[in-house]
């Protein structure tokens, strides 16, 4: 007899939570909690306008995964797009910092691509993302 097991989120939130705890007492970051199981780090906030969801960004980053595989980067001009076109993540985290700000996101696999798995990011990933907000328009 073959067992299916299923998906619980919020066992899954847990972990998360807890491999997101464990990355900033390793690293010894100063990081903030959303309440959503987002954490941030400002490096610096920036001296623009915050984003909104109805803003475009221009974003310089680096995404990895906690083990520090890198999944995906931007160049160094950075990419725009529409920050309500991605991960809830990026669009719960990017508006912590002003246009020029700079820091971390720790992205619980919830607010990131959950139990799918995308291009080289496995199922249930916690997303590390270094970013550089460039610019809002």
């Amino acid at each position: 007899m073959v067992s299916c097991k299923k998906f619980d989120p919020e066992k899954q939130a847990d972990l998360d939570e807890t491999l997101i705890t464990n990355y900033i007492s390793s690293n010894s970051l100063a990081a903030t909690g959303t309440g959503s199981g987002l954490y941030y780090t400002i490096d610096s906030l920036g001296t623009g306008v915050y984003p909104t969801l109805a803003s475009s960004v221009t974003v310089v980053y680096k995404g990895s995964l906690l083990d520090g595989k890198v999944f995906d980067e931007s160049s160094a001009a950075g990419a725009t797009f529409p920050l309500s076109s991605v991960i809830t993540g990026w669009q719960e985290g990017i508006p912590k910092y002003k246009a020029g700000g700079r820091g971390k996101l720790l992205i619980p696999s919830g607010l990131g691509y959950g139990n799918q798995s995308v291009g080289t990011i496995p199922v249930n990933s916690v997303l590390l993302f270094d970013i550089h907000l460039i610019s809002v328009q």
